[in-house]
C-alpha cells in the first residue's frame, strides 16, 4: 500500500488486569479495556432488552399472532446479517409456538432491496396476516403502505440509519431509529441504561431479532405460558447470532463480543445446527478451534455469494435444516456459487484498477478523485460491493462501484459503496441527496458500506457531486493510510502458548482489531509460495531461532529487502495436527 504509515497505539494502563500476560493487558488497554469485569462475556451479563426501542408495540403484535396463529412471513435481506437473521426469527418464533411461518428474500435482481411493493404483491397470495422484517425495513416506505393497505400488519426489525421519516410499520423495533419507551431502573438519568442505549446501536440485524424474541420470550413467561421446565432455550440460536454480527462488521461492543463468543463456544462445544456445521466442514475449519475471523473470512463468504450470484434462500435453508446431509449438499452447493464469486470478483478488481490506471496516466496521481466512483456496463450488480471494497483498501478513499441494476430497471445503475475509517458514508450521501435533490433515487446503509440507486444517464454528474462532498467533508489527516500496531514483542515472547492466549483472547473484529506487532527482522532466506505469496525465514535480534512467516499476495517477482520492518500477528499453524508458531505478515517495508 503506498505510504502506508505503521503507528503504535498508545499505550494504556493495563495494571488492574490482574495476572494475565503482560503482552495481552497492554493489547486490552490499547482496546479500552481497563478491568477484568469488561472482560467477562458470560451470557448472563448481556444488555437489558429494554435498551431497545419498540419492543413494547412489538411484543404485543407478536403475542396476538400467537395467540391466534396468525400466518406470518419473514421478509429478509439477501446478506448473511439478513440470511442469519431470517433463520434466527423463523427457528425463534417456532420454538416459542407459532406454526404458520413462511420467509422470503427480495431477489437482487427483481426486487432490490427490503420490502418492496413487488415483493408485496407476491406475497398476497399466501394471505399473510403480520410480515415481519429482518435486517430491512426502516426505509420501506412504499412497501409497508403497499403491505397496510392490504389488511397486512407489519413489524419492521432492523438496524439500519433512518432516512428523515420513518415508515407506517405496525410496530418497528430499530436501536437506530426508536428510542427506547422507558428506563429498565425507572430512572430517566440511569448510566447503565444510557450504556444499554448506547451499545444496542451497533446490533446487526440478526442481534435486533435475537433480542426481540428475548422480549418476547420474557412476555410469554410473565403470562404464563411456559409450563415448568418447558420454557424454549433461546440460546441454540447463538451460532446464527454470532455469524450474521461478524459478517455484517458491526462494532464489537461489549455486548456484541458476549453474543459472539457465547455463540463461538457453542460451535466448539460441537452444539452448532446442522447448516453451520457443515460450512465448517466446507470451509476447511475446525470446530474445535473457530473464531471470530473463521466465521468473517470463511463462513460468511459462502453464505454472502448466494444472495450475490443466485438466490439467498440457498443460504437460508442450510441454515434451517436439521438434516446433516441435506445441509452438507446445501454448503457443498454454496462453497461452488463462493468459487465462481471469487473468479468474477477477481476480473472485476482487475477491471476497476485498469480504469483507474488510465484516469492516472491521463491526468496523474493529483487527479484521482477522492470520492471515486467506478461503472463498467457488463459488472454484475451482486459484486460491486467486493470491487468497492478491494480498490478503497489500495487506494485509501471511499469508493462507488457501479453496475447495470438489471433487465427489470432499464437505464437505472445499482452502486455499492465502502469508506475508510473516519469517513461516514451514508452521511455523505445523504450530503449529496440534500444539494442534488432527485440525483439519488434510492440510498441507505451505515458509516463504513452503503447502497445507491441512479440514473444511469445521470452518473456523471453524481461522480463530481460525490467527489465533491469527499473532498470537502475528508479530514487531511484522514487521507494518509495508517496501520496501527501494539507494538513490538520481545525474543522471548515469541511463544506458542502467547499465541494460544491471543487467538482466543477477543473475539476480535470491527472496532476490537485482532492484535498486531510491529519489529524489525532480517530475511534469513525467502522463497515464492505459489504465484504471489511469500515465505520468509525472519530474525529477530533478541532471539536465537529463526521465526517462519508468511505473507499472502506480496510477491511480485522482486525479492524482498535484506533488512525489513514487518508488522505482524503471532499464529499458530495447524497442519496434519501439529501446531507450529508462524508470523502472518500484514505489511512489510525495508530498514
Amino acid at each position: 500500500m503506498t505510504g502506508l504509515q505503521l503507528r503504535r497505539r498508545p499505550p494504556g494502563d493495563g495494571s488492574a488486569l490482574g495476572d494475565l500476560p503482560p503482552v495481552l493487558r497492554r493489547v486490552y488497554a490499547a482496546r479500552g479495556i481497563h478491568t477484568r469485569s469488561a472482560l467477562d462475556l458470560r451470557l448472563g451479563r448481556l444488555l437489558p432488552p429494554a435498551a431497545l426501542g419498540g419492543l413494547d408495540a412489538a411484543c404485543e403484535l407478536l403475542h396476538r399472532a400467537l395467540d391466534q396463529q396468525w400466518r406470518v412471513v419473514v421478509v429478509g435481506d439477501f446478506d448473511c446479517d439478513g440470511a442469519t437473521g431470517t433463520a434466527v426469527a423463523v427457528r425463534g418464533l417456532r420454538l416459542l409456538g407459532l406454526r404458520d411461518l413462511h420467509y422470503r428474500v427480495p431477489n437482487r435482481f427483481l426486487h432490490g432491496y427490503g420490502l418492496s411493493p413487488a415483493l408485496v404483491a407476491e406475497l398476497l397470495p399466501l394471505a399473510p396476516r403480520l410480515i415481519l422484517t429482518v435486517d430491512n425495513g426502516v426505509a420501506a416506505h412504499a412497501g409497508i403502505a403497499a403491505a397496510r393497505a392490504a389488511g397486512i400488519e407489519v413489524l419492521v426489525t432492523d438496524h439500519h440509519l433512518p432516512g428523515d421519516s420513518l415508515p407506517a410499520a405496525s410496530a418497528m423495533v430499530n436501536p437506530n431509529a426508536v428510542a427506547p419507551e422507558r428506563c429498565a431502573h425507572a430512572a430517566p438519568a440511569c448510566e447503565q441504561c444510557s450504556e444499554a442505549q448506547r451499545q444496542s446501536r451497533a446490533l446487526a440485524g440478526v442481534g435486533v431479532v435475537f433480542y426481540l424474541l428475548l422480549a418476547l420470550r420474557a412476555r410469554l413467561r410473565a403470562g404464563g405460558a411456559f409450563a415448568p421446565g418447558g420454557e424454549p432455550d433461546l440460546s441454540c440460536l447463538l451460532d446464527l447470532v454470532a455469524l450474521g454480527t461478524v459478517a455484517d462488521l458491526v462494532p464489537l461492543e461489549f455486548n456484541n463480543r458476549v453474543l459472539v463468543e457465547a455463540g463461538l463456544r457453542r460451535i466448539r462445544a460441537g452444539q452448532a445446527c446442522a447448516g453451520v456445521a457443515a460450512l465448517v466442514e466446507v470451509s476447511q475449519r475446525r470446530a474445535a478451534t473457530l473464531t471470530a475471523a473463521d466465521l468473517g473470512f470463511a463462513l460468511a463468504p459462502r453464505i454472502n455469494a448466494a444472495g450475490r450470484l443466485e438466490d439467498m434462500g440457498l443460504g437460508i435453508e442450510c441454515l434451517l435444516t436439521d438434516e446433516a446431509g441435506r445441509a452438507r449438499e446445501l454448503a457443498e452447493r454454496l462453497h461452488e456459487i463462493n468459487a465462481e464469486r471469487r473468479d468474477l470478483q477477481a476480473a472485476m478488481v482487475e477491471q476497476g484498477e485498469a480504469l483507474v490506471q488510465q484516469v492516472l496516466d491521463r491526468r496523474g496521481d493529483a487527479a484521482l478523485p477522492w470520492g471515486l466512483v467506478l461503472y463498467e456496463p457488463g459488472w454484475h450488480a451482486g459484486v460491486v460491493g467486493l470491487v468497492a471494497s478491494r480498490l478503497k483498501e489500495r487506494l485509501h478513499r471511499p469508493v462507488i462501484a457501479f453496475a447495470p441494476a438489471g433487465e427489470d430497471a432499464t437505464g437505472e445503475l445499482k452502486g455499492s459503496a465502502r469508506s475508510i475509517p473516519g469517513f461516514h458514508l451514508r452521511d455523505a450521501l445523504a450530503a449529496v441527496d440534500a444539494r442534488h435533490p432527485g440525483l439519488i433515487l434510492r440510498f441507505g446503509g451505515h458509516a463504513m458500506a452503503a447502497g445507491l440507486s441512479l440514473a444511469a444517464a445521470d452518473l456523471s454528474r453524481f461522480a463530481a457531486a460525490f467527489d465533491a462532498v469527499v473532498t470537502a467533508q475528508l479530514a487531511s489527516e484522514l487521507r494518509e493510510p495508517v496501520l496501527w500496531t501494539d507494538g513490538g514483542l520481545s525474543g522471548e515472547e515469541f511463544d506458542a502458548e502467547l499465541a494460544r492466549t491471543l487467538r482466543y483472547g477477543g473475539p476480535w473484529g470491527q472496532a476490537f482489531p485482532e492484535p498486531l506487532f510491529d519489529d524489525a527482522f532480517e530475511v534469513d532466506s525467502w522463497r515464492p509460495m505459489g504465484e504471489v505469496h511469500l515465505r520468509l525465514m525472519l530474525r529477530h535480534a533478541e532471539r536465537k531461532e529463526p521465526l517462519e512467516a508468511v505473507m499472502f499476495g506480496a510477491y511480485d517477482g522482486t525479492p524482498p529487502p535484506r533488512s525489513v520492518r514487518a508488522a505482524y500477528h503471532l499464529q499458530l499453524d495447524e497442519w496434519n495436527g501439529r501446531e507450529r508458531l508462524r508470523l502472518l505478515l500484514r505489511h512489510l517495508e525495508p530498514l
